[in-house]
């Protein structure tokens, strides 16, 4: 049983999260008491969904200042309008769960009109676990289940089509089978590049506007993001389309079609950035700090993996699968600075011990996840 670095909610809230990230038991463990109805029991989403009114009356019948947990609300957007009624009656309060918005959009769900706060749960983190993983098991990725397993191929594998070519594909409303399981694998193995839908498109042999709606499957079902490129100033020439990432490393590995075998150092490299990556955008969430991530990029190749700024002024952060950091990792670096005074550039790497040069801090990934959720990093 892990620790998680998400906050126990004060009031009514919506926690959204991809599939087996651990929403469920994190409820048990923060709300132990609360009254529970879990909507992937098919016949009571069916009751509910028929009669909106019977989930009402079940509440209303709670003591007064009851928790009320709902599982997998999307599966009846309905019942938002009737805990927006019933929220805050009797001191009665209400967590919401899902792993989908998708539904709650395309339902014309109010999402609680701004009242319910939101809060997104992640895979496991290196805090959480204790400790940085390993190198040889970055690839792998974090879901719960995966990092108590010496070989989570079975397990990767069983998740990627139970979910993703399953329950995604119900999303999808897609009467093509073989275009949205051609088009997951090619996204997956272009997981962490500029994007170009053209190609996708062409080598999934599928429609780009079909394309295009794939991808919006994915970031409503929570399964990944776009990283947008970095603006510094109308006029400076830089990459203008931005990065895809799925949500969890081992995922996207699991989909490109190659667990069974070792990766290479040309896979490693995307999925050692999408780990920390991910590692950053979960501190930010969970520390409540709401600064947009991007990444930058010169038309001649010139590149920075994250930008953001703080209200500390701008951190600039390159990942490298490297034991050695090379003058020419700072290229990106001095690029920015041409733009930005007051920057900070961090490098990390697989190397043993930190280093300093040419004004960049270069750590060592460990000893970078420390200062990241130690609070030193990013402020």
């Amino acid at each position: 049983m892990y620790t998680r670095r998400l906050r126990a909610p004060e009031g009514t809230a919506l926690l959204l999260g991809p599939r087996a990230t651990g929403k469920s038991t994190w409820i048990e463990q923060v709300l132990p008491n609360a009254r529970r109805f879990d909507l992937l029991d098919t016949r009571l989403a069916r009751e509910f969904a028929a009669q909106p009114e019977l989930f009402a009356r079940e509440v209303e019948a709670l003591p007064a200042k009851s928790w009320v947990v709902v599982d997998e609300v999307q599966k009846v957007p309905a019942l938002l309008d009737e805990v927006q009624r019933l929220d805050g009656k009797a001191g009665r309060r209400f967590l919401l769960s899902g792993s989908s918005a998708r539904k709650l959009r395309r339902g014309g769900a109010n999402l609680l009109a701004g009242r319910a706060l939101r809060h997104d749960m992640f895979p496991l983190v290196s805090a959480e676990i204790g400790a940085a993983p390993e190198l040889e098991r970055v690839h792998f990725g974090a879901l719960p289940r995966v990092v108590d397993l010496e070989r989570p191929h079975a397990y990767l594998s069983a998740y990627v089509e139970t979910y993703l070519r399953e329950e995604v594909q119900a999303e999808a409303l897609t009467r093509s089978i073989g275009g949205f399981s051609r088009f997951l694998e090619v996204a997956a193995r272009q997981n962490g590049q500029v994007t170009n839908v053209s190609s996708i498109a062409r080598d999934a042999q599928v429609a780009r506007p079909t394309v295009q709606g794939y991808f919006e499957v994915l970031i409503d079902t929570l399964l990944g993001f776009w990283l947008p490129a970095w603006k510094l100033k109308p006029a400076t020439k830089l990459v203008a389309h931005p990065k895809f990432y799925f949500f969890d490393a081992g995922v996207a590995r699991a989909l490109t079609g190659r667990l069974a075998y070792p990766p290479t150092r040309e896979e490693l490299g995307p999925l050692f950035e999408t780990y920390l990556l991910h590692e950053v955008r979960a501190y930010l969430s969970y520390a409540q700090l709401e600064y947009p991530l991007a990444y930058f990029r010169t038309h001649n190749g010139v590149e920075v993996d994250l930008v953001l700024e703080t209200a500390k002024g701008h951190l600039a952060l390159e990942f490298k699968l490297s034991e050695r950091w090379d003058a020419s990792f700072n290229s990106g670096f001095g690029r920015l600075r041409d733009e930005l005074r007051n920057l900070r550039c961090v490098g990390v790497f697989t190397g043993a011990r930190a280093q300093r040069g040419d004004g960049v801090d270069v750590l060592p990934y460990a000893d970078f996840l420390r200062a990241l959720w130690g609070g030193s990093l990013i402020v």
